[in-house]
């Protein structure tokens, strides 16, 4: 008779979650009938203020990307926002010949006209740095203690270090700070991190060539003209023909097999 009971009991419980079970799926259903039934009108898809404000504001993020990467310079907005307001007015189809007529000047010469201009932009740059970096190595050269080598780096050692002279194949750790002419830190790992380490014979000319001129735990100046650099290319805020002066400090040095392990 308990079994009984207890199979009764049992059967009167699964009865109940199944009565709940099919309640919950009853509702489910009609928020489904209703979402259904609510019909869609064009205006609700319509952006907000705020929202068309958001869109706005990151379209000129993207377009000043483009500006900044191609490096164009001062740009003239007043031109640059009447430029797009015409496009977007323009009328007729866009592979039609006529529809660049509606413009002051035809969008199909802009590769050759970006070209020119970005081209002088390189040019005036080359000969602007290149003007700078003479002057300044001629008379940094002069400064107490400054040497220099064939390849034209300069250097001063403030502190020689022990006998350890890293090869151009070992693993250097150090502390730095890369700087511009004007002063400007473009990259650094300070005294108070852990120093950054890596092959000596994988980072520009010039550290690779300086930094076998100094002991371990020693410090040197190294000023780097732009062929032992980055050259024509740059990097990042570092513009094309810089010189770069770096203050580092060489913490270790281990031999490549060493590093290996």
């Amino acid at each position: 008779m308990k079994t009984n009971k207890l199979l009764v009991i049992i059967a009167l419980g699964l009865a109940a979650v199944a009565c709940s079970s099919n309640a919950r799926t009853a509702d489910a259903q009609s928020a489904a009938d209703a979402d259904v039934a609510k019909k869609v009108e064009a205006k609700d898809l319509l952006p907000s203020k705020a929202l068309t404000d958001t869109v706005s504001y990151l379209l000129g993020i993207n377009f000043g990307s483009f500006v900044k990467q191609y490096d164009f310079g001062e740009i003239n907005f007043t031109q640059l926002v009447k430029g797009m307001k015409e496009f977007l007015q323009a009328e007729g189809n866009q592979n039609d010949p006529a529809f660049v007529e509606q413009f002051r000047i035809n969008p199909d010469l802009m590769t050759e006209i970006f070209n020119e201009y970005l081209g002088n932009r390189a040019k005036y740059k080359e000969l602007v740095n290149t003007e700078k970096e003479e002057a300044f190595f001629k008379e940094n050269i002069k400064k107490e203690g400054m040497l220099e080598t064939v390849t034209g780096l300069q250097y001063r050692i403030a502190d020689p270090g022990n006998d350890k002279k890293p090869a151009l194949s070992d693993t250097v750790w150090v502390h730095y700070k890369g700087s511009l002419l004007d002063g400007t830190v473009f990259d650094e790992c300070p005294a108070d991190q852990d120093p950054i380490n890596f092959p000596l014979n994988r980072v520009i000319r010039g550290w690779s060539e300086g930094m076998q001129l100094v002991g371990e735990g020693g410090k040197i100046e190294l000023y780097i003209p732009s062929s032992l650099g980055y050259g024509a290319q740059g990097a990042g805020m570092i513009e094309p023909f810089s010189t770069l002066v770096f203050e580092v400090e060489l913490v270790k040095v281990a031999k490549a097999a060493v590093a290996e392990e």
